[in-house]
């Protein structure tokens, strides 16, 4: 198994918090989620990480060289990257041959997260926290006879049940060429602000995509400096088990 990790964004909204960096490389207690990400990562047994890079991307390339995981990591350039996540996905496609978790980059979480998507018994997964209702932008799962049928900020007009989705994407190898199909559909039209999630449904529709609920369990996408703040304050203590702090 894969990880495709999509951090090629500029992460404007995050302003002077950023710092100029790319938003993988924002610290949150001491530690860049980048580096929580490779160290997750490389304890569940997952030893090719895909990172599609673009906006600073010589920043995140000297973090990797100087990680504890530099041999872990493979390099795709995104020089579309002002424009959607469908584009990285899309540079992502040639190194996608085996089983693969895609992840979004801007994402602090509970290690247990992460280890149920991976050990899902579902070939492909997403996801899901149910304890999550939408109220703004929330990029929800949509539920319907126990199979995804939607990942998008717009629900569906039916479903069984819905919650939050954390960013995150497990793909069969056997089906990732359904997925990239679903992806070129909308870029062949022009759609590169799209993110990726948005070209999906065709996806959904073709496969039997499951779900792993991990409501009660901590997580935090960084969008806005008051994202950073509430995950050293509130999240980050819950990320720690016996007094000793976990990714």
């Amino acid at each position: 198994m894969k990880a495709v990790i999509l951090a090629a964004g500029v992460g404007k909204r995050l302003g002077v918090v950023a710092e100029g960096r790319p938003k993988c490389l924002v610290q949150v207690g001491g530690q860049s989620l980048l580096s929580r990400h490779l160290e997750q990562l490389s304890s569940l047994g997952i030893q090719t990480v895909v990172l599609v890079v673009g906006y600073q991307q010589h920043l995140i390339r000297e973090a990797v060289a100087s990680s504890s995981f530099p041999g872990i990591v493979q390099f795709v350039t995104n020089d579309q990257y002002i424009r959607g996540s469908i584009t990285s996905l899309w540079e992502a496609r040639k190194e996608v041959d085996d089983d693969v978790i895609i992840m979004d980059a801007d994402v602090l979480y509970h290690p247990d997260i992460l280890r149920r998507l991976v050990e899902s018994r579902f070939p492909n997964a997403l996801l899901v926290d149910e304890s999550v209702s939408q109220e703004t932008e929330e990029c929800m799962v949509a539920i319907q006879d126990e199979r995804v049928t939607s990942l998008s900020k717009t629900l569906p007009a039916r479903y069984d049940f819905t919650g939050e989705g954390v960013g995150f994407l497990k793909v069969a190898k056997s089906d990732s060429a359904v997925l990239f199909q679903s992806v070129l559909e909308p870029i062949e039209a022009g759609h590169l602000d799209m993110e990726y999630e948005d070209a999906l449904k065709g996806f959904f529709e073709k496969v039997n995509v499951g779900y792993e609920r991990i409501g009660g369990l901590p997580w935090i996408e960084i969008d806005f400096p008051e994202d950073v703040q509430r995950a050293e304050r509130d999240i980050l203590p819950m990320l720690s088990c016996h007094g000793k702090e976990v990714v």
